[in-house]
């Protein structure tokens, strides 16, 4: 394997096929790093660029070669993969996916875009410590929680948000109590969507015992239209106003 393919390889894993496409589109017009460059991931942009330098690859058949490496990744991610996922207590008889570390990877995979959606939420090493990488890459998270107001007495200790306070850069959102239709009305959801190619849909909580102790399932989405529909669904509900920020702790 050339330098230029093995570079093209790791950028499409980590960018995805769209940004193989604007680097094809910059190769071809004589550009080092244009519109390709995803935040965070110069570097990864860079090295396809110098890989083609080194190798003396054409730019134009470089630029042919990036776009069909593109289109089998699009293809791969077109389509769908489902796969549940579980927490608590496992039988190695029946393997079977753990919560904890099908989130961590999740969030590990995102490099553009992350959104959870919890009803309750404390501390988790892991997934704070994912969530933190994430935003170091350069990819906008944003977080949904629900607030001891909206729960109505339902949750006590401190707000769900405050999970989440570690994390720099972090966007926290609520359900306001004035937008719900009555008084009984929760924000009950528990997912998370990576960039639009990812979905995790569980019954558990973004809490110690939610994602390793309880009894909790769930199913793992990656492809298709689902992970797509629901990042659209939680922008629309950002534009409409249904969602606004919430700041906790924050200045």
């Amino acid at each position: 394997m050339t330098a230029f393919a093995a570079a093209v390889g790791v950028a499409a894993e980590v960018l995805g096929a769209g940004a193989l496409r604007c680097i094809a589109a910059d190769m071809e017009g004589g550009r080092s790093i244009g519109g390709s460059t995803v935040s965070g991931q110069a570097e990864l942009v860079s090295a396809v660029h110098d890989a083609q330098r080194r190798d003396g690859v054409d730019r134009a058949w470089a630029g042919a070669y990036l776009r069909g490496v593109a289109d089998g990744y699009a293809r791969r991610d077109a389509a769908e993969r489902v796969e549940s996922v579980w927490s608590g207590p496992h039988h190695h008889a029946v393997p079977v996916r753990s919560t904890a570390p099908a989130l961590v990877d999740l969030v590990a995979g995102a490099v553009d875009r992350l959104w959870l959606m919890t009803y309750s939420a404390r501390p988790h090493p892991p997934v704070v410590d994912a969530l933190c990488a994430a935003r170091s890459r350069g990819a906008a998270v944003s977080v949904v929680v629900e607030t001891l107001q909206g729960a109505a007495g339902a949750l006590g200790g401190p707000e769900p948000a405050a999970a989440f306070m570690a994390v720099p850069g972090v966007e926290l959102w609520h359900w306001p109590a004035a937008h719900r239709p009555d008084r009984s009305a929760r924000m009950h959801a528990k997912i998370a969507v990576a960039d639009r190619r990812a979905l995790l849909v569980s019954s558990a909580n973004l809490t110690q015992s939610g994602v390793d102790a309880n009894i909790e399932a769930g199913l793992l989405v990656r492809g298709g239209a689902a992970p797509q529909r629901a990042a659209e669904h939680l922008d629309r509900l950002v534009a409409d106003g249904t969602l606004a920020r919430l700041f906790v702790g924050q200045r």
